[in-house]
């Protein structure tokens, strides 16, 4: 191809919306999604196969919400997993996820079906997060856990601790809080989580990842490899990423100058003092506004959007 890619640097980053379902999406390369699985899982189960589903699931009723899933499989043994890459805080994601299965768990009983016969698969939720599902970005760790990165959910008994119902489960990586160094990789999945991070500043497979695991990452996922149509898809991907996180980040700054200059004209008795605070606040919910309304555009939601600008609902949907 005549274009340079030295700009992009020499693999795919798994963490744009194209190279997630390049390296993961793909029937050809489905033994990287299944031994990803499995570092997940990490004997709790093994996964030997793998079938993708519609990821688009249109509701019962015309006023039922349709949703889209990043990837949708079926194991071998009938199990079903939701697999999601989330690049921006997502307030409600919690809600998103419990919603995503439930519309899942909802289609396993036909329409009619009598009787007491209530059998469902297993149905678990993958969720690839770049924040901290708790603490919206922040490093603090606020999780007493060796894996603070790490959230392997399921129904439990809150006083025996014991599992109530073993065919649900979330598992979420906040990738932001993986900060381990090649000499602490101790499992698969350390590798895993290392890889997914950092890939994309990788020139080569470094001796500290297992080959057998992850050559065919390596070996695919070489930009110069991309077709030029590939190569397309993936530069917009990328830009589509970098775009989200500057306005993301825009938002939260302009949020956070906005509460400091209504703190401002709160604390300050003095008119000028006062008058100095209140223009600053202008400035910054004008800067709010706009960039509301670029996330607007873009279509986030718009509880995401009240959340990163500090604006209200109401505003975001009149602008």
């Amino acid at each position: 191809m005549a274009r340079s890619k030295k700009h992009l640097g020499r693999y795919v980053d798994p963490r744009t919306d194209f190279g997630w379902k390049f390296y993961f999406g793909r029937e050809d390369n489905k033994i990287l999604l299944i031994e990803f699985l499995n570092s997940l899982f990490h004997g709790e189960k093994i996964i030997s196969d793998l079938r993708y589903k519609p990821v688009e699931q249109d509701g019962d009723y015309e006023e039922m919400r349709r949703v889209v899933f990043d990837l949708h499989c079926i194991g071998s043994d009938g199990e079903v997993f939701i697999i999601e890459m989330q690049q921006l805080f997502q307030e409600f994601f919690k809600d998103r996820a419990v919603y995503y299965t439930s519309r899942l768990i909802n289609k396993q009983l036909a329409r009619g079906k009598k009787g007491s016969d209530y059998y469902l698969p297993e149905v678990y939720f993958i969720g690839i997060l770049e924040f901290d599902m708790d603490r919206n970005g922040s490093s603090e760790i606020s999780r007493v856990t060796e894996r603070p990165y790490f959230y392997d959910v399921a129904l439990c008994d809150k006083l025996t601790k014991e599992i109530f119902y073993d065919k649900l489960g979330y598992k979420m990586i906040s990738l932001p809080l993986f900060n381990k160094q090649p000499e602490e990789l101790k499992t698969v999945m350390d590798q895993w989580l290392y890889l997914l991070k950092h890939l994309s500043t990788m020139d080569r497979l470094p001796s500290f990842l297992d080959k057998r695991i992850f050559g065919l990452i390596f070996e695919i996922g070489e930009i110069g490899k991309l077709t030029e149509e590939e190569l397309m898809s993936y530069e917009a991907s990328l830009k589509h990423k970098r775009d989200a996180e500057s306005v993301f980040n825009s938002a939260k700054k302009s949020g956070e100058a906005l509460g400091h200059a209504k703190g401002l004209a709160e604390g300050k008795a003095e008119g000028k003092a006062e008058g100095l605070a209140e223009g600053l606040a202008e400035g910054e919910r004008k800067k709010a506004l706009e960039t509301a309304k670029a996330f607007k555009e873009m279509g986030l939601p718009i509880a995401d959007i009240a959340k990163g600008t500090g604006l209200s609902v109401e505003e975001i949907e009149k602008l």
